[in-house]
């Protein structure tokens, strides 16, 4: 158990809050010339602002302090070294490994794992040059020319999340699709748009068990033999990304078509392995290979640079600070990239199934608040949205704003008021606007007094509300790279602070158990179910309705 909010160095944070209550943001820049220069911090291609957080030099002291009182350089020393840090499961935590190219070895349990990985790689980019070189086609000779990921959760939204990050790398021609949902328009939506003789199918499932997965994939494959596929033909348009080979094989999958990775790769961090078998079949494996380099660059610079210069740290320090002494429940992503439309959604469940736990690794209730509330849309989407929340709400919410120098698309002058709108809107939520200001630039609009009066409390923003700016040069494979590490570091250090393990996800298991308890009590299309009786009052009446609506279906 740590209990780090037992401890003296968070005492010593909660001072640090209680003397900084009535200092503004404002007033620490004025106070402060190199404020920017003494909060930032650059790595992998990447830069970090954090100087619009309430920190100074002794929050920051404080906080390396807290960091050493977790013991963090030892656990992230244990993590790269492949040991058992997912507690409850046993499990090492090596996704690191799968984007080392240096011939560097990484044990798991006394296997030496990376030759592995380098294996399974190599088959990877064999499969993708032989879809994009001819070699493999369709059942009637077409190139495979769409492929649908089939999967959920980590199985999705990291691939989905970067293939769209990726989108000005699209092989031309080529098409990609990702269907998660079991709702089954979803599946069906997808389908409309694809042709049986050029589409390839990856599954995507650990287990091959996933209810969500098989059952979209089952209906794929029905969706495939009615429209001129055979049987034998499943094998040209079918591969599996899992472990469980006599699964894949009774699904009609070829064995060299299933694509492995281990147990030590979770799956809200696996679109670098065999998971990310989309990815490279839609920007093709040299660009694939660059996104594991570039994120291989922020795992040399985590492991190997001293806490107060390391980039996943100090976002996690001050991500520590915001959540636990600012108040701040809810963080923002806020990426000023239209390809990185799905990078909030893929956060959130990299953050929040991670840290959203209220027990120790040991089983001990946590001391203090863990995972925030991740959410986000890119900007300025956002701005015509939520912002005003952000201004002028009665919560504090800490936010990450993200930002290419240099867009894919110069087009116009888009990007520079892109750009603007990034820069004002930290500005903005940092200073805010006093009452008195507020006044004078109503009186400038040749107001009359009470016209002032009514108007002025409404044209006050607090101001000193956290945020961070991440920069990099422009959004390439290695920069996207980066920036996923990035968060997967940051995220891990919260973790080992708070006392967390990060790596498990239980609570998404028992909602899973009893929707197959409540599955085989509603109704089929025209069926008549008996009343429910099993559940709560609440749950028993809503299948009756539910069920009372499906039996009139013809």
């Amino acid at each position: 158990m740590t209990g780090i909010a037992t401890t003296p160095q968070w005492e010593a944070l909660r001072r640090d809050a209680d003397a900084l209550e009535d200092v503004s943001l404002r007033a620490l820049f004025e106070d402060d010339p190199a404020r920017f220069e003494r909060y930032s911090v650059e790595a992998a291609g990447l830069f970090l602002d954090y100087s619009k957080n309430k920190i100074t030099e002794d929050v920051a002291d404080h906080l390396i302090a807290l960091a050493m009182a977790a013991k963090l350089e030892a656990a992230r020393d244990a993590m790269f070294a492949g040991e058992e840090i997912n507690v409850t499961e046993g499990r090492a935590v090596l996704h690191p490994a799968l984007r080392d190219f240096s011939m560097r070895d990484y044990h798991v349990g006394g296997e030496n794992v990376s030759r592995q990985v380098r294996a399974e790689r190599e088959k990877m980019k064999i499969f993708c040059d032989a879809v994009h070189g001819g070699g493999r086609k369709g059942f009637t000779d077409k190139p495979l020319t769409t492929i649908v990921n089939i999967g959920i959760g980590g199985s999705d939204l990291g691939p989905l999340m970067a293939t769209e990050a990726l989108r000005p790398y699209w092989i031309d021609g080529r098409r990609a699709f990702f269907v998660s949902n079991v709702d089954g328009q979803h599946i069906a939506d997808t389908l409309a748009q694809c042709d049986p003789e050029t589409t390839l199918f990856i599954v995507a499932s650990k287990t091959f068990t996933t209810q969500e997965t098989m059952t979209n994939a089952e209906t794929a494959k029905d969706w495939f033999l009615k429209n001129g596929g055979g049987e034998s033909d499943i094998a040209k348009h079918f591969i599996a990304l899992s472990t469980n080979a006599y699964a894949v094989k009774a699904f009609g999958i070829a064995p060299e078509n299933m694509f492995e990775f281990w147990d030590w790769v979770g799956g809200r961090y696996s679109l670098w392995s065999a998971i990310g078998m989309s990815i490279a079949l839609q920007v093709g494996f040299d660009i694939f290979e660059k996104l594991l380099r570039g994120a291989h660059a922020m795992d040399e610079h985590f492991r190997s640079t001293e806490l107060r210069e390391n980039m996943p740290v100090m976002l996690a320090l001050t991500g520590i600070w915001n959540r636990n002494f600012q108040g701040a429940a809810s963080h923002a992503v806020l990426p000023y990239d239209q390809h990185l439309h799905r990078l909030s959604a893929y956060l959130q469940q990299a953050d929040m199934e991670s840290n959203g736990k209220r027990v120790e690794a040991d089983g001990a209730p946590v001391s203090c608040a863990t995972g925030p509330v991740i959410f986000g849309e890119p900007g300025t989407n956002g701005q015509h949205a939520f912002y005003q929340l952000l201004h002028q709400g009665t919560d504090i919410i800490s936010a990450d704003f993200i930002a290419p120098a240099i867009s894919q698309s110069e087009t116009g002058d888009h990007h520079e008021k892109l750009l603007s709108n990034f820069l004002a809107q930290t500005e903005a939520l940092m200073r805010g606007k006093t009452e008195k200001e507020a006044r004078e630039e109503l009186k400038a609009q040749g107001l009359a007094p009470p016209e002032i009066d009514k108007l002025a409390p409404h044209k006050v923003f607090p101001g000193g509300r956290p945020t961070n700016s991440i920069l990099m040069d422009k959004l390439t494979p290695e920069h996207l790279g980066a920036l996923i590490a990035l968060y997967e570091h940051k995220i891990f250090c919260q973790g080992v602070i708070w006392g967390v393990n990060s790596f498990d996800q239980w609570g998404v298991e028992l909602g899973k158990v009893l929707a197959k308890t409540i599955l085989p009590e509603l109704a089929k299309a025209g069926e008549e179910k008996p009343v429910a009786k099993d559940h709560d009052a609440s749950t028993n009446g809503l299948i009756d309705r539910i069920n009372a609506a499906r039996a009139k279906i013809k």
